[in-house]
C-alpha cells in the first residue's frame, strides 16, 4: 500500500463543484461555492465542470491525483445513488484508494428544493461538511466473500427460462423453481406474440427445451421457497415441493399421452411428473434471479358489465376463442352466437384514477400504465378483421401507447382495416347496457374526437383489454425484505444505472415482476439480471463495499444489545472469547445501517466509513460555515 493509500499523508483535500447542466448551476452560484471550499482547512485544489461525471471531468479529478496535488477527494453533484461509484472508479484508475472519498448532494438536498441566495449558503455548508468529513477518512479495503457457482432462478415463465439458460451458457449450475407443473408463464396464455407474430407455442417450446436438455439445469416444480437466510456468494434456500392441486391438478389431467418437455395450448410446457408426496430441496446459490411474473387483471363484479352479461370477457379469453377459429370469410361465433359486431374497451385495470375508479379489496389501485394492452388491443382488432372481414371492430381507448418498435404498424394497419376509433375521458367511460335493435348490447361513448358527441354502438361482444398487475409476492416480500414500489411490483436500485439490481448484494430482477414489459423486453432484462449475476459468480469471489459496522472487543461487554437491536439476521453474533461472550459481526451480513452503534452504550462500536469522529467533524464544520455566513450578512 503506497504511503497516500495508507493514509499516514497529511490530508490534501481536492472539491470538484458540478454546474450539472444547469440543474444546479440555476439556482447555485457556483463559483462562490468554489471560492468558499478553497478558504477551508486542508482543501488544496477548488474546482469547477459543467459535468463532472463525464470524461473530462474524471480526468480533472485523475490528473490532480497523479500530479499529487490531493490526497482525498470530495465532489459536490448530484446524488451518490447516480454516480458515486462513477467517482470511486475514477479514484481507481488514479492509483488511490476509492474509500478516501466524500460525496456532496447540492442538486436533489439543494438546487432542486431551494431558489435564491439561501441555495448557495446551503451548498456552501454541505461542501464544508463533506470537507470536513473528508479529513477524517482512512483507506479502506472491500469485503470479499467466496461466491458459490450455483444461481437459483424462481419463475419459470420466459424471463426465468431465459435467465437460467444464459447463466448455464456461463458455466454455472443452475435450479429453476416453478410453483406450477408447467413451464411457460402468462405467454403460455397467448396464441401469438408481437410484434414478431411467432406462435407462442413455438418460442415457449424451444425455450423449454433449452432448459430441459441443459444438464447444469435443474428444474424444480411445484416449488416454492420456504426459508432463506445466507449472503451474496453464500445464500441458503430450501424449496418446499408438494404434489399439484386445484387448477394444476385439473391442468395435468389434460396431459393424456404428452411427454415432458410438450407444448399444451394456453397450459405450458409440461415439464416432468410432478412429486407424489411433499419434499423439501436445499441448497446453496450465490445469486438469486427473481423471475415471479404478473397477474391478469380480473375486473370485480359489474365492471363494464362483466360478470353480469355473458358478452362481455376479456382479451385473454378473445385469445383463446380466436385460437381456434379458422376464419374463412365466416364470422366470429362466441358461445354458440355470431358476432356481428364488437367492442374492445382499453385501459382495464390500468391508470386508475382515485375518486373515479374503485379500488380492489385491499384498498389498491392500478394507477400504472401496463404499456403492452394497446398493442395487444390493436393486434387483436386486425387478427379479427382479417379473419373475419364482415365482423365490425370498434376501439374505445382513453390514449394510444403502442411505444415498441414496429408495434406502431398495429395501429396504422387496424385504421387501414376498418377498425373504428372512439376516444373517452376517464371521467366518462364507456356505458354497457343488455339489448339493442339488431344487437346483444348497446355501447354509450361520449367521443372525444366528435367534441364529447354521444355515440351507442350496437355489438354482440365487448371485449375488456384488462392491464397487468403485479403477482403477489407477500410471501417472498416478507421472506428475502424485498423493496416494493408504489405501484406493488418489485422495486430496483435505479431504473438507468442498477435497472435489475436490488439493495441487498446478489439478488436480481427479471421480467415482469418488475413492471409491465412485453416478451422482448422481458428477455432482454433476463440477459441483463443473468450477466451481472454471471459476473459476480464466475470470479469466485464477491466484493463488497466496506461500509459494516467494527466492533472493539477491547470495549465490548457482551450486553449483546447490539445483537437484539440488529435489523440484518446473523450479521451480529456472540461468541465465546477467553474474556467472555464478546460480539462479532458478520461483514457479508451487516447492512451498514448503524443502530448497533446507537445502542452500544460502551462506545465499542464504529461504522467504518461513517464514524463518530467523522459525524462531528461534518457538524463542526456546518457550524462554522454558517457563521461564517451569519457574520458577512
Amino acid at each position: 500500500m503506497s504511503k497516500l493509500n495508507s493514509g499516514q499523508e497529511a490530508p490534501k483535500i481536492g472539491v470538484y463543484v458540478c454546474h450539472c447542466g444547469g440543474n444546479i448551476s440555476d439556482h447555485v452560484e457556483i463559483d462562490k461555492v468554489v471560492e468558499q471550499a478553497g478558504g477551508l482547512a486542508n482543501v488544496a485544489v477548488a474546482r469547477e465542470n459543467s459535468f463532472m461525471c463525464s470524461d473530462p471531468g474524471q480526468e480533472m479529478i485523475i490528473e490532480d491525483i497523479e500530479a499529487g496535488k490531493v490526497n482525498r477527494i470530495v465532489v459536490a453533484s448530484c446524488a451518490p445513488a447516480l454516480h458515486e461509484a462513477t467517482f470511486r472508479g475514477a479514484i481507481t484508475r488514479a492509483g488511490m484508494n476509492p474509500y478516501l472519498y466524500e460525496h456532496a448532494n447540492i442538486r436533489e438536498q439543494v438546487s432542486w428544493v431551494h431558489h435564491g441566495p439561501g441555495a448557495t449558503d446551503k451548498a456552501a455548508a454541505l461542501v464544508a461538511a463533506a470537507v470536513g468529513k473528508a479529513g477524517e477518512l482512512e483507506p479502506l479495503e472491500p469485503i470479499r466473500v467466496e461466491a458459490e457457482a450455483h444461481a437459483t432462478v424462481i419463475g419459470g415463465g420466459v424471463a426465468g427460462m431465459s435467465a437460467a439458460r444464459d447463466l448455464a451458457a456461463q458455466g454455472l449450475n443452475v435450479a429453476l423453481v416453478e410453483k406450477s407443473p408447467f413451464l411457460g408463464g402468462q405467454v403460455s396464455q397467448l396464441d401469438k406474440t408481437f410484434p414478431s407474430g411467432e406462435a407462442a407455442g413455438e418460442l415457449l417450446s424451444a425455450l423449454a427445451a433449452q432448459v430441459l436438455h441443459d444438464d447444469r439445469i435443474t428444474v424444480y416444480t411445484c416449488s416454492e421457497l420456504a426459508e432463506y437466510s445466507g449472503y451474496v456468494g453464500s445464500f441458503k434456500l430450501k424449496l418446499q415441493r408438494t404434489p399439484p392441486s386445484g387448477q394444476d391438478q385439473e391442468r395435468l389431467s389434460r396431459i393424456g399421452d404428452a411427454s415432458p418437455g410438450q407444448f399444451l395450448p394456453f397450459v405450458g410446457v409440461w415439464a416432468d411428473q410432478p412429486p407424489e408426496a411433499s419434499e423439501e430441496v436445499e441448497l446453496t446459490s450465490g445469486a438469486v434471479v427473481l423471475a415471479t411474473g404478473f397477474e391478469h387483471y380480473t375486473p370485480p363484479q359489474g365492471e363494464y358489465g362483466y360478470g353480469d352479461l355473458a358478452e362481455v370477457i376479456t382479451l385473454p379469453e378473445l385469445i383463446q376463442i380466436m385460437a381456434g377459429e379458422t376464419g374463412g370469410g365466416e364470422q366470429l361465433v362466441v358461445n354458440g352466437k355470431t358476432v356481428n359486431s364488437l367492442a374492445l374497451i382499453h385501459c382495464v385495470g390500468s391508470r386508475q384514477i382515485p375518486g373515479i375508479h374503485q379500488p380492489a379489496p385491499g384498498g389498491t389501485l392500478n394507477e400504472h400504465c401496463s404499456r403492452v394492452c394497446c398493442t395487444a388491443s390493436l393486434q387483436a382488432a386486425c387478427e379479427l378483421r382479417e379473419k373475419f372481414p364482415e365482423t365490425s371492430v370498434f376501439e374505445l381507448y382513453r390514449d394510444i401507447r403502442t411505444y415498441g418498435r414496429g408495434q406502431e404498424d398495429y395501429y396504422l394497419n387496424a385504421g387501414r382495416a376498418g377498425v373504428v376509433f372512439a376516444r373517452f375521458a376517464p371521467e366518462a367511460p364507456p356505458r354497457i347496457e343488455a339489448g339493442g335493435e339488431d344487437s346483444a348490447l348497446t355501447v354509450t361513448v361520449p367521443d372525444q374526437l366528435l367534441a364529447g358527441e354521444e355515440l351507442a354502438l350496437g355489438v354482440d361482444l365487448v371485449v375488456l383489454a384488462v392491464g397487468m398487475e403485479p403477482r403477489d409476492n407477500q410471501g417472498l416480500v416478507d421472506k428475502m425484505k424485498l423493496p416494493v414500489g408504489a405501484d406493488r411490483f418489485l422495486l430496483e436500485v435505479h431504473p438507468k444505472l442498477r435497472p435489475v439490481e436490488l439493495p441487498a448484494a446478489g439478488i436480481y430482477l427479471a421480467g415482469t415482476c418488475q413492471a409491465p414489459m412485453d416478451t422482448s423486453e422481458v428477455a432482454n432484462a433476463a440477459g441483463a439480471a443473468a450477466a451481472k449475476a454471471g459476473a459476480i459468480l464466475s470470479a469466485g469471489q464477491v466484493e463488497l463495499d466496506p461500509f459494516v459496522a467494527q466492533i472493539d472487543q477491547a470495549k465490548c461487554v457482551g450486553s449483546g444489545a447490539c445483537v437484539e437491536a440488529c435489523l440484518s439476521d446473523g450479521a451480529i453474533e456472540m461468541i465465546d472469547t477467553p474474556d467472555g461472550k464478546r460480539a462479532q459481526v458478520n461483514p457479508a451480513l451487516c447492512m451498514g445501517c448503524g443502530v448497533c452503534v446507537a445502542v452500544c452504550e460502551q462506545d465499542a462500536i464504529e461504522l467504518n466509513g461513517w464514524t463518530l469522529g467523522q459525524y462531528e467533524a461534518m457538524v463542526d464544520a456546518i457550524v462554522a460555515q454558517t457563521a461564517g455566513q451569519g457574520a458577512k450578512a
